[in-house]
C-alpha cells in the first residue's frame, strides 16, 4: 500500500514540477501568507483532479468555472498593483506640475495683496446680481491708510475683474501688504463683497500617502490645495 501511495505522490509531484508549482514552501513562508496564491490554487486543483471519483468525474463546466474564478481574482490583484503604481506616478506628476507654479501668482479668495513682479495688483469679485455702482479701494493692511480707490461703474451679474497698474514706486519697492475692499450697489445701497486676488506661490509640496493632493505655499495665505486653484498669472 505504501508503494502505491509513494508512486501516487511521485506522480503528483511530477505534475507540480511540470506546472512550475512550488510545493516546498517553508513554515515561515506559509505562516506569513494569509491568502492562497496561484501555486496553492493549482496544487489544490491538481489534487482534486487526481482524487476525484472516476465514476463521477468533475464536469468540464465546474473545472472551467473554478479556473475562471481564480483568474478573476488574480486579475483584480494585478489591477490593484497597477493602480497603486499609477497612483504613485500621479503623485509625482502632481508635484512636478505644482512646482511649475513657483514664482507665478494664483487666484485665491481674500483681500490681502502685494504688487507682483510687474508692480501691479489684480483680482476679481463676483456679483450675485447686476449692480448700479461698484468701487474698489486699496489701503495699507497695517495702518489702514487709504492708498487708492477706483469706481468701476455699473456691472452685470458674474465675475468682474479689477486691477491697480500704476502703483507708486515707493509702494512697489517696499512690497507693502495692501488690503483690497470691494463695494457694490445691487439695490440695497453700497455693500461689501469679498474679493479674490492673485498672490505669489512660494513653494509646492506633498505629504502623506499617494492619494494626497499637492499643496502650495502662497504668500500671505499659507498652505492651499493645488486642486482649488483655477486661475494663474
Amino acid at each position: 500500500m505504501s508503494n502505491v501511495d509513494s508512486a501516487g505522490a511521485a506522480a503528483q509531484q511530477a505534475i507540480f514540477d511540470k506546472l512550475g508549482i512550488n510545493t516546498n514552501k517553508t513554515a515561515e513562508q506559509r505562516a506569513s501568507s494569509d491568502k492562497l496564491g496561484q501555486d496553492d490554487f493549482l496544487q489544490l486543483m491538481t489534487a482534486q483532479l487526481q482524487n476525484q471519483d472516476p465514476f463521477a468525474p468533475m464536469e468540464n463546466g465546474d473545472f472551467i468555472a473554478q479556473m475562471a474564478q481564480f483568474s478573476t481574482v488574480s486579475g483584480i490583484e494585478e489591477i490593484n498593483k497597477n493602480l497603486s503604481a499609477l497612483s504613485a506616478d500621479m503623485r509625482q506628476a502632481r508635484i512636478a506640475t505644482a512646482s511649475t507654479l513657483l514664482g507665478h501668482s494664483v487666484l485665491v479668495p481674500g483681500g490681502l495683496a502685494r504688487p507682483d513682479s510687474n508692480g501691479e495688483i489684480h483680482g476679481v469679485f463676483e456679483l450675485p446680481q447686476a449692480a448700479s455702482a461698484t468701487r474698489v479701494s486699496y489701503s495699507d493692511a497695517v495702518t489702514g491708510e487709504l492708498l487708492h480707490n477706483e469706481d468701476l461703474g455699473p456691472q452685470g451679474t458674474g465675475l468682474v475683474g479689477f486691477s491697480w497698474t500704476d502703483i507708486p514706486a515707493a509702494l512697489r519697492d517696499a512690497q507693502r501688504k495692501i488690503k483690497v475692499d470691494i463695494e457694490a450697489n445691487t439695490g440695497k445701497g453700497m455693500e461689501s463683497i469679498g474679493p479674490s486676488v492673485y498672490a505669489k506661490v512660494l513653494s509646492a509640496s506633498s505629504f502623506g500617502d499617494e492619494s494626497t493632493t499637492a499643496t502650495l505655499d502662497v504668500q500671505d495665505y499659507g498652505t492651499i490645495s493645488a486642486n482649488s486653484i483655477d486661475r494663474i498669472r
